[in-house]
């Protein structure tokens, strides 16, 4: 039997149960779909953190150590000026916590209702050495030193409900009104940023009587001598040595980002490698449903003069057929999928080819082990036996 002739019947087989053989296929299309969407998911996913991780990776931060009670220590007023004189240290910018002031919408909702966010002092700097960006308004200007004005991070305005700045909206910090002229996009190596409500450091000082030094500082140095600027850091903050600093690279968070979405993927393409087995194994059912069903027709190729080998060719390629077409099929599905999801998250697209070359290969894998048995009893029947089906 030619190979034409063996595709050609084979083709004939699925066509004459199109809907058993659609659900079959789509078995495999569902499990492929998941294992090429997860792939490309999380190789956008990790694009975006890698390109992150490129442009954060020369930020450096430095706060202030806590006491044994929990309270932060203040930096010294000259760590700022001190640190922006090394040479390396390309831009500095410093935020200063602002203790015992609550974050409400109005006054009508109780104290203890805060969801967690707090206020901050921070510099007009604080965008260009973060590369933060501004959501919504602007961020605050030289009038911020003496007007009650803030800017809010992006989980701070979610939480209180501030989507929209057409009209004029204000936020209660502590007894004092003020207006909302800003929302910051998310900053992925600070998230301490994205729950925080900025105000400057002058509205700090007059409003809320703060008169303490920074308690963080934000510093971009050369990418080639960061590693020398952080040595040194703990030095030129504190010179006399008597309280400690903590000199943090927010890029190990994006590492260790980068490992936890690697330890999600694992365990999700086992699950979709559940899927594909279970959808291998409904291959089989119906091929094994098939021959019980083609007894007749497999009786009378015999007695024309079929051998054992081209019966079992003819429903190990019927089988591999489904697997292939639910290949394909689920390879279009997850790069859909994964196209929609970058979207979405605002990722680049990203889809690797070892996720298509994987996708397909593990269908073609599960279709033709699905075969193998319903194959095998197809050529042990014997003619005389299948015959009498007709």
């Amino acid at each position: 039997m030619r190979p034409l002739d063996a595709f050609t019947l084979a083709v004939t087989g699925l066509r004459a149960k199109r809907v058993r053989s659609a659900l079959s296929a789509l078995g495999i299309a569902i499990a492929v779909a998941a294992v090429v969407a997860v792939l490309g998911i999380a190789e956008s996913a990790k694009a975006e953190l890698i390109d992150q991780l490129g442009r954060q990776g020369n930020l450096l931060t430095v706060a202030s150590a806590e006491t044994i009670n929990g309270h932060k220590v203040p930096l010294p007023p000259t760590a700022e000026p001190m640190i922006a004189r090394i040479p390396p240290v390309q831009t500095v910018t410093a935020v200063g916590d602002v203790d015992n002031v609550t974050v409400r919408r109005s006054r009508a909702i109780p104290d203890a209702q805060s969801g967690g966010m707090s206020v901050l002092a921070a510099q007009p700097s604080l965008p260009a050495t973060m590369a933060a960006h501004v959501l919504l308004g602007r961020y605050l200007d030289a009038s911020a030193e003496r007007y009650p004005m803030t800017v809010l991070g992006y989980e701070a305005a979610r939480i209180l409900g501030i989507g929209d700045l057409s009209t004029p909206s204000q936020v209660l910090l502590g007894t004092h009104y003020f207006t909302v002229v800003g929302v910051l996009a998310p900053v992925d190596v600070a998230p301490e940023i994205d729950v925080a409500v900025l105000i400057s450091f002058g509205q700090a000082a007059t409003v809320f009587h703060r008169t303490d030094g920074p308690s963080r500082i934000y510093l971009r140095a050369d990418p080639d001598q960061v590693a020398d600027v952080a040595s040194v850091l703990t030095g030129t903050t504190v010179p006399d040595g008597r309280n400690d600093v903590q000199v943090r690279r927010p890029s190990d968070l994006l590492l260790a980002r980068i490992a936890a979405k690697g330890a999600f993927v694992g365990l999700l393409l086992g699950l979709g490698g559940i899927a594909l087995l279970i959808a291998g194994v409904g291959i089989a059912n119906i091929m094994v449903i098939s021959v019980l069903e083609r007894r007749g027709e497999i009786g009378l190729r015999r007695a024309l003069g079929a051998r054992r080998r081209h019966v079992a060719a003819q429903f190990l390629l019927e089988s591999t057929m489904l697997a292939v077409i639910g290949g394909v099929l689920g390879i279009v599905l997850g790069v859909v999928a994964t196209a929609v999801a970058a979207r979405l998250g605002g990722n680049p697209l990203t889809i690797p080819p070892i996720a298509l070359a994987a996708g397909l290969g593990a269908a073609l894998l599960a279709g033709g082990l699905a075969g193998l048995y319903p194959a095998a009893r197809a050529a042990r029947l014997s003619p005389t036996e299948a015959l009498r089906t007709l």
